[in-house]
């Protein structure tokens, strides 16, 4: 016999199988023996009120054996002779769009600017350690894109864009464990995701489809209003009349192709900021009214948190519990700051993005630049970090109350962020009515969250590439550019995602309306 049923339990009772069987037979009227296993189908934490409750779905076993079920990848077709269609990027939409082709028959060529997850790893050394930014590989290109080694976080509002539960059952095919299938806000972390990209790597290879590394696109090859290939820095040219645009949200050499091309482009407000980051023992603390430890059955806590201030929205935006702050630049004069986690999330520090709603006004300064607008106001606040910070990937920083009391900190806290950082007025880098905004938002933070706004935090700025500066039109139907047959917008770059789930979602998408 099986039962489903859903509990609230203390963390210690989640924590410990054997207790849980307990509660579960006093609920069912069944002695402990006679429940053969627990699956846990969901869980998430409350941790609203003075105790922190854990929900779980749960699937008792009572005299019945469990057998795991398997997670079975979909029906990947070999594709070596088939028609080829050009992928140009290795992000989460485009490597869930080239699975989704091997579905369909049809043959991947991915072009991927960066290298592959191994290669990746000296060029990430060189901007953490030697201040050198490889702008074709760093922490936004290369294999699996920006989410690779900034984190992994698959918790996703997308579920009207598609099917979520294929998404995360296909990561767990590929080498995920099958939390990510269970928790409220799954995270496969920095240390687990190039593992399971190098599996789909290797899938998409086997089945034939092809993958080239070092290969940045430079030019789209038209004849008149259909596409019919690309041309690289290399020389090569790919040729084909479908192409699936998956360049990510800092791919701004595309975005200033498509310009010189004429295939129109517009421009999309995002949000800039900063990242905080203060020690998890305090936001375990402020989140779990835990006093001094959170014991071991809690996580590092994360949090969440809104406020309007002056009619615009300041919010945390990819927030890192355990975690670490990284030097995301894509080009040598600039800084950006954003943060990742491990799977275990065991640092003892944590950040967030602490961004504020942009409006398509706050670019009138850089109208000149059309629907680049808001791209070069992102770019001359990170060139105008990288000035601050000595011209190096060193971080301008403050501490957080002397931020919101605009002094210039004396000292500064230890950083997780490995480049360094760099006392200054930030004042001097953000716009004023951003450091506005963040200003007020930093003091209802702290009455929202005990503890909060403390000299012993750090800001770091800037927080810049939280989604694409511009958005490139489709049909809402063939998903095909309004101008250009056969090019397809794809992801986050594009406009259409907001993460690793969601442009996923939308590379099978795109991929499904090539098929078509």
């Amino acid at each position: 016999m099986r039962k489903v049923l859903d509990l609230r339990v203390s963390p210690e009772t989640a924590g410990e199988p054997d207790q849980l069987k307990r509660q579960l037979s006093s609920s069912l009227s069944v002695p402990v023996a006679h429940i053969h296993h627990v699956e846990i189908l969901r869980r998430s934490i409350d941790a609203r009120g003075r105790n922190v409750i854990i929900n779980l779905k749960v699937e008792v076993y009572v005299n019945e054996d469990f057998t795991p079920a398997e997670i079975q990848l979909p029906d990947y077709k070999n594709v070596a002779s088939a028609e080829p269609v050009i992928i140009i990027g290795m992000g989460p939409a485009g490597l869930f769009a080239a699975l989704k082709l091997l579905e369909l028959g049809k043959k991947p060529i991915i072009l991927e600017r960066g290298k592959n997850v191994k290669d990746r790893i000296k060029d990430l050394k060189a901007i953490n350690v030697d201040h050198i930014v490889n702008p074709d590989s760093n922490y936004c290109f290369g294999e699996g894109g920006a989410g690779t080694y900034s984190d992994g976080k698959l918790y996703t509002r997308a579920k009207k864009r598609g099917d979520v539960q294929k998404i995360l059952e296909v990561l767990v095919g590929f080498g995920s464990t099958n939390e990510i299938l269970v928790e409220a806000h799954p995270h496969i972390g920095t240390n687990k995701l190039p593992g399971i990209i190098a599996n789909m790597r290797q899938a998409i290879i086997e089945h034939g489809g092809e993958i080239h590394f070092d290969t940045r696109v430079t030019d789209f090859l038209l004849d008149g209003d259909q596409i019919t290939g690309v041309s690289t820095a290399n020389g090569t040219i790919f040729k084909s009349k479908n192409v699936i645009l998956a360049t990510g949200h800092s791919a701004r050499d595309i975005f200033q192709l498509l310009v010189q091309k004429n295939i129109a482009i517009e421009l999309k407000p995002l949000a800039i900021g900063v990242r905080v980051e203060h020690e998890q023992s305090l936001i375990d603390q402020i989140q779990y009214s835990c006093g001094v430890d959170r014991g071991p059955y809690l996580p590092p806590s994360p949090y969440s948190i809104v406020k309007q201030i002056g009619g615009r929205g300041v919010y945390s935006f990819c927030m890192c519990p355990g975690g670490v702050i990284a030097p995301c630049a894509t080009s040598q004069d600039e800084i950006v700051t954003n943060g990742w986690s491990s799977s275990r999330r065991a640092r003892s520090t944590a950040n967030s993005g602490i961004v504020v709603e942009l409006k398509p006004e706050d670019f009138k300064d850089f109208a000149q630049f059309g629907p680049l607008a808001a791209m070069e106001f992102q770019r001359s606040i990170e060139h105008a970090a990288w000035i601050a910070g000595g011209q190096t990937q060193r971080a301008p920083a403050q501490r957080l109350m002397d931020f919101v009391n605009g002094k210039v900190s004396s000292s500064l806290p230890t950083t997780s962020y490995s480049p360094g950082i760099t006392s200054v007025d930030l004042k001097s880098v953000l716009p004023g009515f951003i450091y506005d905004a963040l200003k007020g938002g930093f003091q209802q933070f702290g009455k929202s969250m005990h503890g909060y706004l403390t000299n012993d935090a750090t800001v770091h700025a800037p927080e810049t590439r939280t989604s694409s500066p511009v958005r490139i039109p489709r049909d809402v139907e063939t998903l095909q550019h309004p101008q250009i047959k056969g090019l397809f917008p794809c992801g986050e770059g594009a406009g259409y995602a907001g993460g690793i789930v969601s442009a996923a979602i939308d590379g099978e998408k795109c991929a499904a309306a090539v098929g078509t």
